[in-house]
């Protein structure tokens, strides 16, 4: 009977770049300046590698189809190396294969890495994302924008919850508004200004209610994993206290039931509310509110963060809005604090390497290594990354924590 792999799976080293407009290096800079982070982490060497995954998700425009590039890079001594890509969840992917590589007893030490050099390429995340995708846009969604698909999401919610035009509005903006409170305190954020709830909401609309301070920007830059068995992790010196191990990782992709019937009404995630539910049967967890302790969340847009409060089962459903005006995911004093670093809304998202920039921040935590934006005793930390449309996507979820025999 499948068992998953909780507690079969130690993260014994990890690296993040400084995210931002990095015009100082390309990608292979980027690259080097996460692995050399998490190597020294894990306290290890090249040749103890065997195996590795490397996400990237605009190839075309960045490092290339395949895999050299990584290998290439960090000169590792001729070892299996897969690229992977899952449009936003592709950093997760990669932590996800290295995972599996190791649990399943294929290897014994493996690297997850991830990176995107998106400021080069001119991308702004509107219509014709770069050369790579201007034929998939004209041809499948001429008209669509991000900020305006996520922003029906807004409509939706609102529509379904009978709340108020205003009340959504302050919601979202207060998501935005703790969001770069967090990224204030995080020296690798792109962006690292705290800014008022007056400033936000009287920022310009680009597709209403999001307005500029609601979307996430585009940046540079990467992060990367070590992961191997929490019993090689003891062999190597790790202090069985301080070991972090993987409790869940889940992936859940849309059927077509989103875009294909009238039951879904576009005010929630159904990827999500699938995956989350899975990732805690992994991980053994009974009540996400009490156990949770901090989260990083797929905040392309405010409202996406907003909407998947709920579909993590952590606020009711239509209460979200509440829940995040009363702090509930605030750094200070908050229930469950998310985006305790920053988010996407303060790092930027260069695809390939966010979902293992989340769980850099996750480890940290755990580790009690975050400094100012440190939470308080952290047990678990999940991770959530959502790619795609509304009605058309991905979601990938983990949950980490301390080691439990």
């Amino acid at each position: 009977m499948a068992s998953g792999i909780r507690d079969k799976v130690a993260i014994i080293g990890m690296g993040c770049s400084k995210f931002g407009e990095r015009w100082d290096v390309g990608a292979e800079g980027l690259i080097v300046e996460a692995f050399q982070e998490a190597i020294a982490d894990a306290g290890i060497e090249k040749k103890d590698i065997q195996a590795a995954w490397f996400g990237v998700c605009f190839e075309e425009v960045n490092v290339g189809k395949g895999s050299p590039t990584l290998g290439v890079t960090l000169q590792l001594p001729h070892i299996p190396i897969s690229r992977v890509e899952n449009f936003c969840a592709t950093g997760t992917e990669a932590f996800r294969a290295a995972c599996y590589a190791v649990a399943s007893g294929a290897y014994d030490i493996c690297l997850a890495q991830g990176v995107e050099k998106l400021k080069d390429t001119g991308y702004g995340g509107l219509p014709s994302w770069g050369a790579s995708a201007g034929t998939l846009n004209w041809q499948f969604s001429p008209n669509a924008t991000a900020p305006g698909l996520f922003a029906q999401l807004a409509s939706a919610y609102a529509a379904k919850f009978k709340v108020s035009k205003d009340d959504v509005k302050r919601a979202i903006a207060h998501v935005s508004w703790k969001s770069h409170q967090n990224g204030a305190l995080n020296p690798k954020a792109h962006l690292r200004k705290a800014v008022s709830m007056d400033a936000i909401l009287a920022s310009p609309i680009i597709a209403w209610p999001l307005g500029l301070f609601d979307c996430c920007g585009v940046s540079d830059g990467s992060a990367c994993a070590i992961v191997t068995t929490p019993e090689i992790a003891k062999k190597m010196g790790k202090k069985e206290k301080d070991i972090i191990t993987v409790k869940a990782s889940q992936l859940a992709v849309s059927s077509g039931y989103e875009g294909s019937f009238n039951e879904w009404d576009g005010d929630h995630f159904v990827t999500t509310d699938k995956c989350s539910t899975a990732a805690y049967k992994e991980a053994g967890i009974k009540d996400p509110k009490e156990e949770i302790s901090c989260m990083e969340l797929h905040d392309c847009f405010s409202i996406t963060e907003l909407v998947t409060y709920e579909d993590l089962h952590i606020s009711e459903r239509g209460k979200a809005w509440k829940d995040a005006l009363d702090g509930m995911y605030d750094l200070k004093g908050g229930k469950v604090p998310a985006q305790v670093d920053g988010g996407l809304k303060c790092f930027g998202h260069p695809i390939g390497a966010s979902g293992l920039r989340m769980l850099y921040e996750m480890y940290l935590q755990l580790q009690g290594r975050a400094g100012e934006r440190q939470v308080e005793n952290p047990r678990l930390g999940l991770t959530h990354n959502l790619g795609g449309f509304p009605h058309k996507n991905v979601c990938a979820i983990s949950i980490i924590g301390k080691y439990k025999k």
